[in-house]
């Protein structure tokens, strides 16, 4: 971690160099210096550092050393926050009257007059052709669960900057004071006229099915959950690759699924589009088998899949004889010996987050292809490949929806990106800011949103 030291020095009692050595002993590496007020006897100083074990040993150094005043510390994630980290910046600049009756009044009412005699130049001749909502209630958020609109905002922030670096998409953070499904449904059909896509975010389960389900039926935009299809997606994506390298056919592969929430639901109805026969959905009360019963909607949806087996069990026992695995749960689940049953090749995709059903040190001897949700081992599965390139594509080609053909025209061309000479064990998916990601996406979900009727527009390179 990163940590930002404001101290002052008193030059007759110690020196920079006094400083430096204080803090490499502590186990921290200075990466830069600002001077905020020199001086002869007092000088004071913004001093980076690397703390690898952490800051405090490092504080408490700082105030045992005599002549050093501590006078401020900041965690460098902090101050990237600071009064939020993204902004409205205008296309062009108002510099006389003719330029505010253009863009305001009395010119703007012919362009309002425009849109009301026909709606459809709202997307020509407003931000609508390029804005996203990314709307959250803050009730399922990363891994902190209920947090709230207002905790919650960092994180839609995040997405919005990456919304706009990746693929120069508009986004807009909207965190909703309230878990009442209705009140959410409506508040966002509300306020859909300004947007050209709706992206739910970080909403719990289930009530996530129903409002994506409602929202997808009552408007005329796309609307996208991330954590369910993103998540999906980029599974998709991965697992098609690691079988390749795995030497195994998709339709001739027992898949484990566990935990079935949002994602884990999401994830099973893709492999089953994209040609899985064998799937194993697994919650905490162990194996959702075909035929059975169950409360929860979407448990029974895959309870009468033909795919999906009848063999009851926990995941241990279920896990015996499978070729894929993949966790959307908790953490250490699993052991060695539990992946040591799998079939011979076999792939283990262990999600959750920070800590992955199983250590990767624990997997790797007994499997083909590791991978989890952790930017710090190989084959990070992450939904930053997702959300992207499929708003670039639904947004050009003004697509009325995303449906299930568009999302696996997604995840196989996430997975092109990495060609056949790359493709290894240690490398499944390509890096988020491979720029190729976002140009295969889009042009997968333009084709087969054309191809499946749901484009409203032909994009000028697709004449």
């Amino acid at each position: 971690m990163s940590v930002i030291l404001r101290i002052e020095l008193d030059h007759r009692l110690v020196s920079f160099g006094d400083v430096a050595n204080t803090i490499s002993k502590a186990g921290g590496d200075i990466t830069s210096v600002d001077v905020i007020r020199p001086g002869k006897e007092y000088s004071v100083r913004d001093i980076t550092v690397m703390a690898e074990a952490g800051e405090a040993e490092i504080v408490e150094s700082i105030k045992r050393t005599e002549g050093i005043r501590l006078v401020n510390v900041s965690d460098r994630t902090f101050l990237a926050h600071l009064g939020g980290k993204i902004e409205v910046q205008p296309k062009q600049k108002i510099k006389n009257r003719d330029d505010l009756s253009l863009v305001y009044t009395p010119g703007v009412a012919k362009v309002c007059t425009a849109i009301y005699e026909d709606m459809k130049k709202a997307y020509s001749l407003t931000i609508k052709r390029n804005a996203v909502a990314v709307i959250s209630d803050g009730t399922a958020v990363l891994g902190l669960g209920d947090i709230g609109p207002y905790a919650a905002t960092p994180v839609m922030e995040g997405k919005a900057m990456l919304f706009k670096q990746l693929a120069d998409v508009d986004a807009f953070p909207l965190c909703l004071d309230t878990k009442d499904t209705e009140e959410i449904i409506r508040t966002i059909k509300t306020i859909s006229p300004v947007f050209g896509g709706i992206n739910l975010e970080d909403i719990s389960s289930p009530r996530c099915f129903e409002i994506e389900t409602r929202l997808s039926e009552e408007l005329d935009i796309p609307v996208f959950h991330d954590d369910q299809h993103g998540t999906a997606i980029v599974v998709t994506a991965g697992v098609l690759n690691a079988l390749k390298v795995a030497g195994k056919r998709i339709d001739q592969i027992r898949v484990v699924v566990n935990g079935i929430g949002a994602a884990g639901v999401s994830i099973c109805k893709m492999l089953l589009t994209a040609g899985v026969t064998r799937l194993v959905p697994v919650d905490r009360e162990g194996a959702i088998v075909r035929g059975g019963h169950y409360e929860h909607p979407m448990w029974q949806w895959l309870a009468e899949q033909p795919e999906v087996e009848a063999q009851e069990g926990k995941l241990r026992e279920v896990l015996a004889g499978a070729d894929v695995f993949i966790g959307v749960s908790r953490g250490n689940l699993l052991s060695g010996a539990d992946v040591a049953r799998m079939n011979e090749n076999a792939i283990v995709f262990a999600m959750a987050n920070p800590v992955p059903e199983i250590a990767p040190e624990a997997a790797l001897p007994h499997v083909k292809v590791f991978a989890t949700g952790r930017s710090d081992y190989p084959n990070q599965i992450n939904n930053v490949l997702v959300f992207p390139g499929i708003f670039r594509g639904v947004l050009d080609c003004r697509a009325a929806r995303i449906n299930e053909p568009m999302k696996l025209a997604a995840a196989r061309a996430i997975a092109a990106v990495v060609s056949d000479a790359e493709l290894n064990e240690q490398y499944i998916i390509p890096s988020i800011f491979n720029e190729q990601v976002v140009q295969k996406v889009r042009r997968a979900v333009i084709e087969t949103a054309i191809l499946t009727g749901v484009a409203r527009r032909i994009p000028p390179d697709f004449r």
